[in-house]
């Protein structure tokens, strides 16, 4: 199972930290957005352009508690989403999103 990814600015991973992982958009829309890496870029470039601090949490499906759905978005693309709370032990990795001259960039290396 391919990993999947999710934005979020450092101060909202960091309010609560012995709790689930709970963002607005899962009071607002009932799920956590999540991307695949190939989408990454692109989602942090629409969604966050005037963000400082962008922070990429990496998931493992598996580890999940909460159901995932793999679902199209206006565009038609398909997007993993999150309907309920991240548990905060499915996240194996985070990292800061660094900006290039297009734009936040991700990766900085090639994924092996």
């Amino acid at each position: 199972m391919r990993p999947i990814y999710h934005l979020t600015l450092r101060r909202v991973w960091e309010e609560d930290l012995d709790q689930p992982y709970h963002p607005n958009s899962l009071a607002h829309e009932g799920f956590i957005h999540c991307s695949f890496a190939e989408q990454v870029a692109w989602a942090a470039n629409r969604f966050y352009t005037e963000a400082e601090d962008l922070l990429l949490l990496h998931i493992d499906m598996e580890r999940v508690t909460s159901p995932i759905r793999e679902e199209p978005c206006d565009t038609g693309e398909i997007f993993p989403h999150i309907y309920g709370p991240l548990n905060r032990d499915a996240v194996t990795a985070i990292e800061a999103l660094t900006r290039g001259p297009n734009g936040w960039q991700y990766p900085t290396r090639p994924l092996s």
